[in-house]
């Protein structure tokens, strides 16, 4: 153990080894926060802004709507939305009300969609207006019983509201307009009509789920990760105790992660409401307007992925906006190239450094020091309560320092398990540990450094990307004889996502219909941005394509 623990010594004092951990519901967070700061700002969204009083009773309403449409405890209730009020109140509502949250990308096409409904069995789902459609093309071929619909006008202040809709129409072609029957419900009219009142649940925060957060499977559909409650509280307990220089309940956090994910969830929207700081959010990542907010709203942590901090690095207007508030960034979902972290902490005057996590974590288990000293190029040390080793791929047994192997991983925030998938959980929890699927090394130290995948995922912008799903919607062309997908550098995705593809005989393909073909089939970023065709693809003698030969060679071609 001791070999294991070595990592420890680098802590600051401020940070302890050991955390005494709350065994409440996630929800009661929310409760505590709203009871004692409820005039405070909980968060601010395009000039509309919510107190925790107002978040609290509108949770509470929500709430009250879901169990008088039957919601029992344990009922999955998917939420299909960006980053906006409703998305907050949702979550904390489904928790409060005994529900299990599904978060659902608002990029899923009908397919995805209906696959994550029927596979989680939910039974209530929160969605756009404008994604509404999808939502009713697949309702009748899956277990889901109601819709609560809501709009992004929904929370926008006067004289917004009024002029949004005529945005939505020049953007999105199309104007949604919802009544409220039986079955889909009218967000407004819910909080309307329903009171503050709820049927107290009896949680056990150990054994019982907050959350189904999906994610890939080696048979190539997504599988849905269980977290407990104590998972999640877990996680954002130890976050705060990393970010330990803070100014807590006065922070202001920036909020353009999507919480449909599971890093913005705990770094963001967790967090903020753990220690009652206020959060701005933004729908959608778009660098002018993150600048713009930053430049006005003076957020002090900005949790994000390699690719926003590129984004606004090299967005033309970077040097007309005072981004000096920013004090503190622990980015994820991608290797942070050095540069990128020097010209970042240069313009903004705060700290940027990089963690690493899963899902399957809830999500965080590494991190370098904000404030103390970190290692370039590493993942950094395990965080409070955290054990981590490195396997050795030959024997099975730990690695000595320097020796590239499996990270594993144990600790509180490790997942129950995959839901209705036990083989599969088998298979990654053993005698305690997670086994990550990720290749790396230990230093003499204690850092840690992740060289590589045994996983064929694809993180291309911080989004998760699964080569089969790719490749099962390519083979459904008919002029698709052979298709492989993989990840390939990219200087500012990180990854990108590239197909090669061997055409039926006598069909000429090109890549401008592939492409059409995908994004009617695809969300965008699943989408292959690249396509190479070619006469065959390169085999082991029992006939299975080699990716990783495919990776290699755009690898060497790059370096030319």
């Amino acid at each position: 153990m001791e070999k294991v623990k070595k990592w420890q010594s680098h802590y600051p004092k401020e940070i302890p080894t050991n955390i005494s951990y709350d065994k409440k519901p996630l929800y009661s967070f929310l409760c505590k926060t709203a009871e004692r700061w409820p005039e405070k700002k909980a968060l601010t969204f395009m000039g509309n802004e919510l107190t925790y009083k107002e978040l609290h009773s509108q949770v509470k309403k929500m709430a009250n709507y879901l169990q008088s449409l039957g919601l029992s405890k344990g009922d999955k209730v998917a939420i299909m939305l960006p980053n906006c009020p409703q998305a907050v109140i949702s979550y904390y509502a489904a928790l409060l009300a005994g529900g299990v949250v599904v978060q659902t990308n608002p990029l899923y096409k009908e397919r995805e969609l209906e696959y994550q409904v029927k596979d989680s069995e939910a039974m209530f789902i929160v969605c756009l207006d404008i994604l509404l459609p999808r939502v009713m093309n697949i309702r009748d071929k899956t277990s889901l019983k109601h819709t609560i619909v809501t709009g992004i006008k929904d929370f926008l202040p006067f004289p917004k509201s009024l002029i949004y809709p005529f945005i939505q129409k020049r953007q999105y072609k199309m104007v949604v307009k919802v009544e409220q029957t039986e079955e889909t419900h009218v967000w407004k009219t819910m909080m309307e009509t329903a009171g503050e009142e709820y049927a107290e649940v009896e949680v056990d925060p150990v054994e019982d789920l907050a959350l189904l957060q999906y994610t890939g499977g080696t048979t190539g559909y997504p599988k849905g990760v269980m977290l407990t409650h104590y998972n999640l509280v877990v996680n954002v307990q130890m976050c705060q105790a990393w970010m330990y220089n803070t100014k807590k309940e006065n922070d202001i956090i920036l909020g353009v992660l999507p919480f449909f994910h599971v890093y913005g969830m705990t770094t963001v929207m967790n967090m903020s409401i753990m220690q009652g700081s206020q959060m701005v959010l933004l729908p959608n990542f778009d660098p002018a307007k993150v600048l713009q907010t930053i430049h006005k709203q003076k957020p002090t942590l900005f949790p994000g992925a390699p690719t926003m901090y590129i984004g606004l690095l090299n967005h033309p207007d970077l040097r007309k906006y005072d981004l000096s508030s920013i004090e503190a960034c622990i980015s994820g979902s991608a290797p942070l190239p050095g540069e990128i972290q020097e010209k970042f902490e240069e313009v903004t005057g705060g700290r940027l450094v990089e963690g690493y996590g899963l899902t399957e974590t809830s999500p965080v288990t590494h991190s370098n020091f904000v404030w103390h000293r970190r290692v370039n190029g590493s993942i950094g040390v395990p965080w409070p309560d955290t054990d981590a080793k490195i396997i050795s791929m030959d024997t099975g047994e730990e690695a000595s320092p320097g020796e590239v192997g499996e990270i594993v991983v144990k600790g509180p925030q490790v997942m129950k398990g995959y839901w209705n998938r036990p083989e599969e959980t088998e298979s990654v929890l053993k005698d305690g540990w997670f086994h990550t699927g990720d290749l790396g090394y230990m230093d003499d130290e204690g850092f840690f450094y992740v060289v590589d995948r045994k996983k064929d995922m694809i993180i291309a912008s911080g989004y998760n990307v699964y080569p089969r799903e790719v490749e099962e919607v390519l083979y459904e062309h008919e002029g698709v004889q052979e298709a492989v997908v993989a990840g390939v550098p990219d200087p500012y995705r990180g990854e990108t996502v590239k197909a090669y593809i061997v055409p039926k005989y006598g069909y000429s393909l090109n890549e401008e219909d592939l492409n059409q073909f995908c994004r009617e089939r695809l969300a965008a970023f699943k989408v292959p941005k690249l396509f190479e065709f070619r006469k065959e693809l390169p085999k082991t003698a029992v006939g299975k394509i080699l990716r990783r030969q495919l990776v290699e060679e755009e690898r060497k071609d790059k370096q030319l």
